[in-house]
């Protein structure tokens, strides 16, 4: 992995585009389909906004927040984020600096959207963080279950995407997985990526049991990484969800940033003694994933995020996860939108291309961006992010129709 590009990004940037280079154009394949039931969740208020890429890119060194005071900066830049009782001490601290920053995100106003938060203790002992946001005053269409990105949480740029959907009409959850965000875990750490889909899979198997929620179709979002979350959920779960929105995401690996197989097994030697160790090198994934340099400039704000070099077990978790999907792209049956930048170099977009050619879903739908870069929903310009948004939404609005349960 060392002889490779230095980068942790580059560990999952497939080869050049091929023949899907066109501006904003949506293929689409469709015919209705059948699914299952709904969820549900606990409490906190109103207010919030966020999200960070997908692919969380690295804080500076030496980190300056416009408006921030001396000691704050000091406090948060000095924050051991290991565990978690720091990390939520420190998004505690900075959560209303957050709330703050001149992104469209943030900026924009949603009335009728309950927020709440909560820790609740898994299957495996351990606390996850989740926040749910509802419509208010209004029958939810359906329901939405986010899964994030490499090294994310879902308390900063996402709180305004999610509130975008709430407050047209969808019930919204999310969690932080463990290890990441406000959830239990050593940080950044993915010891086994089959337990943490199965993490994600209790927990929102957990909403959909609510009766408040029976005859809602309900739909995974992943994005980056979180696609390939999502598409983990469903492959385990293939006749629950009733459909998948995915922007860029990862499910497959490059053939020219893959280790040689003798080398990927020395590393997996390695990692059995070694597991928690940083020892991938890693570029600036925010000059990657976001094009816009202001909203590049304030990922520095989501504080709380993984920046660091991936740990030896997670890089080689993620590479074993990608060939995986690779080799089961035929097995995604689902209702899908896949949405990616074309000139996306974290996750390629051909990528998305062979996923939507191989799926055997009869309903898909692959929308392309011209120029646009990885984080389509937090770094793009703010035309470009509510132009996604919008595609999103009206996707799901074509496919939320209510069931009336037998």
């Amino acid at each position: 992995m060392a002889s490779k590009p230095p980068a942790f990004a580059n560990l999952f940037r497939p080869p050049p585009a091929h023949d899907f280079t066109r501006v904003g154009i949506c293929f689409d394949q469709h015919q209705k389909k059948k699914k299952q039931p709904p969820a549900k969740e606990e409490e906190e208020g109103v207010g919030g906004r966020g999200r960070v890429a997908n692919a969380v890119p690295p804080m500076a060194a030496v980190t300056r927040w416009e408006g921030v005071d001396e000691r704050l900066a000091k406090m948060v830049s000095k924050a051991n984020l290991d565990q978690a009782p720091e990390r939520r001490r420190v998004r505690e601290a900075f959560k209303d600096v957050q709330l703050g920053i001149d992104h469209c995100l943030f900026k924009a106003q949603y009335s009728g959207v309950i927020m709440k938060e909560s820790y609740e203790v898994n299957s495996r002992g351990l606390e996850i963080f989740s926040k749910s946001w509802l419509p208010e005053g209004s029958k939810t269409k359906a329901l939405i279950c986010f899964c994030h990105g490499y090294g994310d949480t879902c308390t900063f740029f996402f709180e305004g995407i999610a509130k975008k959907l709430a407050s047209s009409g969808y019930g919204v959850f999310a969690l932080d997985y463990p290890g990441f965000g406000l959830s239990e875990g050593l940080h950044g750490y993915i010891p086994s990526f089959d337990t943490l889909v199965n993490d994600v899979a209790e927990h929102f198997s957990k909403i959909k049991e609510n009766s408040e929620y029976q005859g809602l179709p309900s739909f995974l979002f992943g994005q980056s990484m979180g696609g390939a979350v999502a598409l983990k959920v469903h492959l385990k779960q293939p006749h629950v969800w009733d459909g998948a929105i995915l922007v860029a995401p990862m499910c497959k690996m490059a053939e020219d940033v893959v280790p040689p197989w003798p080398v990927q097994q020395i590393l997996i030697c390695i990692a059995k003694i070694l597991p928690k160790e940083k020892l991938v090198p890693q570029k600036d994934l925010a000059e990657m994933a976001f094009k816009d340099i202001k909203k590049r400039q304030q990922c520095s704000y989501n504080v709380i995020a993984y920046k660091d070099k991936p740990r030896l077990r997670t890089a080689l978790e993620l590479l074993r996860t990608t060939q995986e999907i690779e080799r089961r792209l035929e097995e995604v049956s689902l209702p899908l939108i896949i949405l990616h930048g074309e000139a996306d170099i974290v996750t390629d977009p051909s990528v998305s291309k062979a996923l939507y050619e191989k799926a055997s879903s009869s309903d898909k739908k692959l929308c392309l961006y011209k120029d646009a870069y990885h984080s389509l929903l937090e770094g793009e310009s703010d035309e470009m992010i509510f132009k996604v948004l919008n595609d999103i939404i009206s996707w799901l609005d074509e496919h939320s129709v209510r069931r009336v349960p037998s």
